[in-house]
């Protein structure tokens, strides 16, 4: 709408177009669930203004437009049957509202844009029973001062005492949010790095370049190595349905996490994390290499400086033979073709916690002729 420069009232009659079938967040929902997922975040209104609830600030809301009734309640509904945790998007910005540009440069119409931004933050905060993450989006053109965001969390924070608020409305909030890149917060600060499954937020069906299943799973371990989450976005069709990319992605990164999930959500911070084809996240004295390029018959892992108990794979229990000394921890007689897909898990057991330190290596291995 924006970047073409679509006028305002042709991008909104394609409200009256949009059809999702009744319950379409069901999928939504189940989909995550086998995905092995623990959460929901649903847009509750995106950039160009139109709100997927009940509301009784503006017509140009889910009730009132083409789908008839409240989306919002459908997902919560959704969402909740299937034991995930709730989250509602909410973007600040706002290119429909006609003071929503204007309220940079005329107070009056600040202040009316304000009131209706918490106005509409306050009904989803009241109307939809617990909330778990509130996830603002894009603060232009205000700031934290203009968009009064201090009273914003603390009428939030009155009416759902329970939740989290990220830092999209220019305040610190509860945990940051890397978009489309894994960055990690430091001194403990909480975090979760947002991306698309393809290159689009919303439903493009020329957009072809979706992640693999392989590239997902790479991602989360990142994530989880530095104790952050992964939020990973679907743009459903217009008729609520989930293109069939996504579907079958999630399906296999489910399939991978029922397998070895628990070296996701029991996992802490993890020193090691140098590979040439794998990544690593750790649990109390066991590290997890999770190898996603397979060399076939061995694996090596440089620079490990903590004696090694035991090897074995991780999602069939199986036995490694292994070989350690001071600059690797070698192991072998391995198959040739990687036991697991997209990704094969081995489980490092430790006399103490795991760490790394490749510049040892480089610094005190024997090199023959030198």
């Amino acid at each position: 709408m924006e970047d073409e420069g679509i006028p305002i009232g042709k991008y909104m009659a394609l409200a009256q177009k949009f059809k999702p079938a009744a319950n379409a967040p069901r999928e939504f929902a189940r989909l995550a669930k086998a995905a092995g997922q623990k959460y929901m975040v649903m847009t509750t209104k995106h950039h160009e203004g139109f709100c997927n609830f009940e509301t009784k600030l503006t017509n140009y809301c889910a009730p009132k437009q083409g789908p008839g009734r409240d989306l919002v309640r459908e997902y919560v509904e959704a969402a909740r049957a299937e034991g995930l945790r709730v989250g509602f998007y909410y973007s600040l910005m706002d290119w429909h509202h006609p003071d929503g540009a204007r309220c940079a440069t005329d107070e009056a119409a600040r202040r009316r844009f304000v009131g209706y931004t918490h106005g509409l933050i306050r009904e989803l905060m009241s109307n939809y029973g617990k909330i778990d993450i509130l996830w603002y989006d894009v603060a232009w053109p205000l700031d934290a001062r203009g968009w009064e965001s201090e009273k914003m969390n603390e009428m939030v924070f009155q009416l759902q005492p329970e939740i989290i608020v990220n830092n999209r409305n220019q305040m610190p909030g509860d945990f940051s949010t890397p978009e489309q890149e894994i960055n990690p917060e430091k001194q403990g600060r909480a975090w979760e790095s947002c991306m698309t499954l393809n290159d689009s937020w919303g439903y493009q069906r020329a957009d072809d370049n979706w992640k693999s299943s392989k590239t997902v799973i790479r991602n989360l371990i990142s994530c989880a190595r530095d104790g952050g989450n992964y939020l990973l976005n679907i743009g459903p069709r217009g008729d609520g349905s989930i293109p069939e990319e996504s579907v079958s992605v999630l399906r296999e990164v489910g399939a991978w996490m029922s397998r070895n999930g628990d070296t996701i959500y029991q996992s802490e911070l993890c020193q090691p994390r140098d590979s040439t084809y794998a990544s690593f996240t750790r649990a109390g004295n066991i590290l997890f290499m999770h190898v996603y390029f397979w060399p076939g018959n061995t694996v090596n892992l440089g620079g490990l400086r903590t004696k090694v108990k035991s090897v074995r794979f991780h999602a069939s229990k199986q036995k490694i033979e292994f070989q350690q000394d001071p600059y690797r921890l070698h192991l072998y007689n391995l198959a040739q073709q990687a036991p697991d897909h997209p990704v094969t898990t081995i489980a490092i057991e430790c006399e103490s916690e795991p760490l790394q330190d490749d510049d040892f290596v480089r610094r005190e291995k024997p090199r023959d002729g030198v």
